[in-house]
């Protein structure tokens, strides 16, 4: 019903049945929205977006009977970016993907196009290559630089290690987890005011980073 009513909508959807089959059409199709259930056989919701995320930053929203605060916890740490409770109105679920689209477009969009970056502690001139903290210049290796450049222009999004190792060290490098953590500690060193606790590169525990 859900596939009808989207499509008849212009949208082009592929459905799966399961957690695993979801994973399968998601990583061969690479969709620019997915809409995961909590419950299905298999592999719940929960397991598939964490699997998701290991690869991607595709928005997700999430289907759920009822919403509890726990649950919605939960879904933001995991990378959830919206939640739909049933039962809803075909409506109200195109209008929610319709924002979420929006909002991840802008966000690609505003990273994609803005040369230089500032929160008043960290600077960051993307074509010049240069970084300053409180005015002061850092000097980074080429491989810090585009990992930082990574996390700031993904500001607020929680970065899976995998994400990370694809971006800043190419798609042979998605399984070398200790290569995102030590880079993490250099960038720590020369970024963060005490490394020992971080105020800007956030670790998300059992996820990856997140720039603030």
């Amino acid at each position: 019903m859900l596939q009808t009513q989207l499509e008849l909508r212009n949208h082009k959807v592929a459905m799966a049945l399961s957690g695993p089959e979801g994973l399968r059409k998601a990583y061969k199709t690479r969709p620019d929205l997915i809409i995961l259930d909590v419950m299905m056989p298999g592999m719940s919701g929960w397991e598939v977006c964490v699997r998701l995320r290991e690869l991607s930053t595709v928005p997700i929203i999430m289907l759920t009977a009822c919403i509890h605060e726990k649950d919605v916890v939960k879904g933001l740490q995991l990378g959830v970016d919206d939640y739909v409770s049933k039962p809803f109105s075909a409506r109200e679920l195109e209008a929610r993907i319709q924002a979420v689209l929006r909002r991840y477009d802008t966000d690609k969009t505003r990273a994609s196009r803005t040369p230089f970056y500032s929160n008043g502690y960290l600077s960051v001139d993307f074509d010049r290559r240069l970084v300053k903290i409180q005015g002061r210049n850092v000097d980074l290796s080429p491989t810090e630089f585009k990992l930082l450049c990574c996390l700031v222009r993904n500001e607020g999004r929680v970065l899976p290690h995998r994400y990370l190792l694809t971006e800043v060290w190419g798609p042979d490098y998605g399984d070398e987890v200790d290569y995102v953590k030590l880079y993490i500690r250099y960038l720590r060193r020369k970024i963060e005011e005490d490394p020992s606790t971080p105020e800007h590169i956030l670790t998300e525990w059992g996820v990856g980073y997140r720039f603030s």
